[in-house]
């Protein structure tokens, strides 16, 4: 059990109509955001990708993943670093579980971002640091719902245990009223380190705490990071993140061979992403 006697989430089936998304603007902003280099130590778990499974990369921070890593560390005591937009609730709640049962301490290390479902995870922490310029955001949960009227109103009421599930994680964490939460939830707010000190969000300030990455890494990031960048301004126009994937699927099969080597694996340039996000504004 955590050393705070965190209580374990509550979690839910997922809907078989249901498909997980992100705010395109967090997804955009951390996109363009350093990344932070992976540690060597044993007892460290990295977590500097989407929550779930990740489409653009192939990884992304999973349930499975984690619990390989705790099964490794053992008994031991455990540092968590995340910079992530988030992602699948589902996948966050389950790891928030995973980390508030490990019978050592779950230190977190927020390096750049730990938003939406990341945020939920943070909270698994017997301490919460935050490094300088860093953030923490929370908000009601998002997704796409695919049906007729019938299975959007049984979405809304899903949505609604969806919101209270994580409110009841950020109340036990933080002290703070219901209402309170529910007021930053429903405000998608973002938090400095200051701020997020004063709401009970994290423990402390960390200015030892940052994000940095080599050339080399930075490079292999800028590639899935300009089509992540792409996805963000699709997603801002209101396209359904199933109608993004399939359409990117079709670009990519239908314009790499074609281009010349040099651009090849390239990502997109700022031309093409404008052009095709118009495609989508009204007219």
């Amino acid at each position: 059990m955590s050393l705070r006697k965190l209580p374990e989430a509550r979690t839910f089936q997922r809907p078989q109509n249901f498909q997980w998304d992100a705010p395109s603007d967090v997804l955009a902003r951390w996109a363009e955001a350093p990344r932070a280099a992976a540690s060597d130590d044993d007892t460290t778990i990295s977590m500097f990708e989407v929550i779930g499974e990740d489409w653009w990369s192939g990884g992304g921070v999973t349930a499975k993943r984690i619990s390989a890593a705790l099964r490794s560390i053992g008994d031991r005591d455990v540092t968590v670093r995340i910079n992530s937009p988030g992602g699948d609730m589902f996948e966050g709640i389950a790891i928030y579980n995973l980390l508030r049962g490990h019978p050592a301490k779950v230190t977190v290390e927020v390096l750049g971002w730990a938003a939406s479902a990341a945020s939920i995870i943070a909270m698994a922490g017997d301490e919460i640091r935050m490094g300088l310029g860093t953030f923490m955001m929370v908000h009601n949960a998002w997704g796409v719902v695919i049906g007729n009227r019938h299975d959007m109103r049984e979405s809304a009421d899903l949505f609604d245990g969806f919101d209270s599930a994580i409110a009841d994680i950020y109340e036990a964490r933080t002290g703070l009223k219901r209402a309170a939460i529910e007021k930053l939830m429903d405000a998608e707010t973002f938090m400095g380190p200051s701020e997020a000190v004063k709401n009970g969000f994290a423990d402390l300030i960390d200015d030892a705490i940052g994000a940095d990455q080599s050339d080399a890494e930075n490079s292999v990031a800028g590639v899935v990071n300009a089509r992540r960048r792409m996805d963000a301004a699709l997603a801002k126009q209101g396209v359904p993140r199933v109608e993004r994937r399939r359409m990117f699927a079709e670009l990519a099969g239908g314009t790499h061979d074609a281009a010349p080597t040099a651009t090849h694996d390239a990502g997109y340039s700022d031309v093409f992403v404008e052009r095709f996000v118009s495609a989508f504004k009204p007219h």
